[in-house]
């Protein structure tokens, strides 16, 4: 099972001090637009009022541009603990054991606009790049990615179920093909459903917490519902593609 994660915009510090090595990522079909992409993204941190236009960055954005003109020289740690936010609270990857953070490493990969994707152990600096950015000079990002993050994506997942939990905008980089998704609605006392951002991120984190301490190996939906509830979660079999989770 590989279950694919949107990054965030927030990022940890630090790390180690050994810099970013793409011979050392998973997934090398990715290495030459990785390549590619991090020379852009490093070209236009050297203008900050650009890197602030594309970046859509607010004018106390130094920090986040000093970590683009540093990208193959700043420290790197594992893409799971890189990732901050309302999901990645809820995954609470802290509290793995170490069993529990090596199924964490085998199981989840990680959506992202610099590198395509990348497994949750792969050692990435901090940086910022969203899905819906277009650099100077390049198509957009899912163009770029377009032709080789779905065929390395089905790679990565040697036939196995793929859940995939990215938002659109990461999915349009690199869809997987009969991969399953997971959509959270908000159930109101009329029975009206309705898409809550916050909600939607805290309980992908907490399936993707669920599949992560889980001793089963979902095939398809009805297992991934099975393994969903129970963690606690309200699910719902939407489609052979599709799960809701309701709150």
């Amino acid at each position: 099972m590989l279950v694919l994660l949107p990054p965030s915009e927030t990022k940890s510090d630090g790390g180690t001090d050994v810099p970013l090595d793409l011979d050392a990522l998973s997934m090398p079909q990715l290495t030459a637009v990785r390549d590619r992409l991090i020379d852009e993204v490093t070209k236009l941190a050297t203008d900050p009022d650009a890197s602030r236009a594309v970046l859509d960055l607010g004018k106390g954005a130094d920090l986040e541009i000093a970590r683009n003109a540093a990208l193959r020289t700043s420290p790197t740690r594992p893409a799971l603990e890189r990732y901050t936010g309302v999901l990645y609270d809820a995954l609470d990857a802290r509290s793995f054991t170490k069993v529990q953070r090596a199924k964490a490493y085998a199981r989840l990969g990680i959506g992202s606009a610099l590198f395509g994707a990348v497994r949750a152990s792969d050692p990435i600096p901090a940086y910022r790049l969203s899905g819906g950015s277009k650099l100077p000079g390049l198509p957009t990002l899912s163009a770029v990615w377009r032709e080789s993050l779905p065929e390395a994506l089905l790679a990565e997942a040697a036939g196995e179920l793929v859940v995939d939990l990215r938002s659109g905008v990461y999915q349009q980089l690199g869809r997987v093909p009969g991969a399953v998704t997971a959509n959270v609605l908000t159930e109101h006392p009329d029975g009206s459903r309705t898409v809550v951002s916050h909600f939607n991120k805290h309980h992908k984190g907490l399936l993707a917490r669920a599949l992560v301490l889980s001793r089963a190996e979902p095939t398809d939906v009805r297992g991934l519902a099975r393994v969903a509830a129970k963690s606690g979660l309200k699910t719902e079999i939407a489609s052979p593609t599709e799960l809701l989770i309701l709150t």
